[in-house]
């Protein structure tokens, strides 16, 4: 049985929930999103003990009774560098620069942008934005931040996460009646690759890798809390579920709607070792998901629901609750059913998914290019131009397709 501790714990946001937390890829440091203000905290557990080492957007105004759309789009967005202790926050007034030593503007981001979105590329040198900073959402931004110099990329929206292996990256690419999940290289902007995932509609949070790259969760969506697996580099779909009550369809019941956001968007971690899918809920328990297994254990961990979850750089996982806690938890495997990353193993993922993928040219008319999977079948181009039935069974996204091109064959 796997055995979690809490090994630091502190108080964060002056007592206000943390929404999200976004760890650094390889230093003790995590990025902590306020929920009552667009704040972003910085905290450090290098010494031993949980501490706050810097803020962005303190002074910034309380969310208050704001709509979801307006508070959205005043919620930061963070990118740690690879390497360094070095956090850059897109918010309210730009691109800010945070490090130890305090916050600054960055070089070499375009002044008085307004991005949504952010990532470093794989060596720290470019940084990839959206939308772009001419404000079109039909393309991104490829920022060389030793020169300035900003280069055209394809359309993206939410997040840039890149393969534990390397050479990969995946992001989303949402409309309201599907969301593409877009597989890309990064030489030096991205480089989108013709395999991609389906999902339907939108509102899906930034996809996560495992520790050995074997499988994608995705946490969404805009109607009810579904959480999708699918292994890489097959892209099979090996879970399919949603977190509480299924959508009762429109229109929600206020007790069905209290529900669903009860539910933290930013709720899950894959574990290190790899193996397990960390899920928290609303009663403040983990729900450890063994999915080679198929099995589920529940910890108890906070008193509290827990509104954030991210997978520590060293290991271990960082949660925060409702109440405003933030700790660190120490998370010790089975020996019976541990497993480690197969370094080797997880390179060929990568090399057979490449292999198997050509890259897009050009950033126009990217849906006409892609062969498309769910996870359980696919379709290319052509076969979606000739879709006209469709099953009440069958997601969104295909049944619309199937009545525009009915209406498109009708009206020829």
């Amino acid at each position: 049985m796997t055995v979690v501790e809490i090994a630091l714990r502190a108080r964060a946001g002056g007592g206000a929930p943390v929404e999200r937390v976004v760890c650094h890829p390889t230093l003790p440091l995590v990025a902590c999103l306020d929920s009552a203000r667009p704040a972003v905290h910085v905290w450090d557990w290098g010494t031993g003990s949980l501490r706050e080492v810097g803020t962005v957007g303190a002074e910034a105004a309380p969310y208050g009774d704001a709509l979801d759309w307006d508070r959205t789009s005043r919620t930061p967005a963070v990118a740690w560098h690879p390497d360094q202790p070095l956090l850059l926050v897109a918010g309210e007034g730009g691109v800010v620069r945070w490090t130890p030593a305090g916050t600054s503007t960055p070089a070499g981001v375009p002044p008085g942008t307004s991005y949504r979105d952010l990532a470093f590329s794989p060596d720290g040198r470019v940084l990839l934005a959206s939308p772009s900073s001419d404000g079109a959402w039909d393309h991104s931004d490829v920022v060389d931040l030793a020169t300035g110099a900003v280069e055209v990329g394809p359309r993206w929206d939410t997040g840039i996460t890149a393969h534990p292996a390397g050479g990969l990256v995946v992001t989303l690419c949402s409309d309201q009646g599907a969301t593409l999940g877009l597989f890309a290289r990064v030489d030096p902007g991205l480089r989108v690759l013709d395999r991609a995932l389906v999902l339907d509609v939108d509102g899906y949070e930034a996809p996560v890798f495992s520790a050995d790259g074997r499988r994608l969760a995705i946490r969404g969506n805009a109607y009810e809390n579904t959480l999708e697996v699918f292994d890489f580099p097959s892209l099979e779909l090996v879970l399919s579920t949603t977190l509480g009550s299924p959508s009762p369809g429109y229109p929600y019941p206020p007790e069905w709607l209290d529900e669903m956001h009860s539910w933290s968007r930013h709720n899950i971690a894959f574990g290190a070792p790899p193996g397990s899918l960390w899920v928290g809920t609303p009663a403040g328990e983990l729900v450890e998901l063994d999915l080679d297994g198929e099995r589920a254990v529940e910890h108890e961990v906070l008193d509290s629901p827990v509104t954030a979850l991210a997978a520590a750089a060293a290991g271990g996982l960082v949660v925060a609750g409702g109440n405003g806690e933030l700790v660190l938890l120490s998370v010790t495997a089975d020996p019976a059913t541990a497993r480690v990353v197969d370094h080797e193993a997880s390179r060929a993922a990568v090399a057979t998914f490449l292999a198997t993928a050509s890259e897009v040219p050009g950033h126009d008319d990217l849906e006409e290019r892609l062969v498309l999977t769910d996870g359980t079948r696919a379709w290319d181009a052509e076969e979606l131009a000739g879709v006209t039935e469709a099953e009440a069974t069958d997601p969104t996204w295909l049944r619309l397709r199937a009545a525009v091109n009915t209406a498109r064959d009708r009206n020829a």
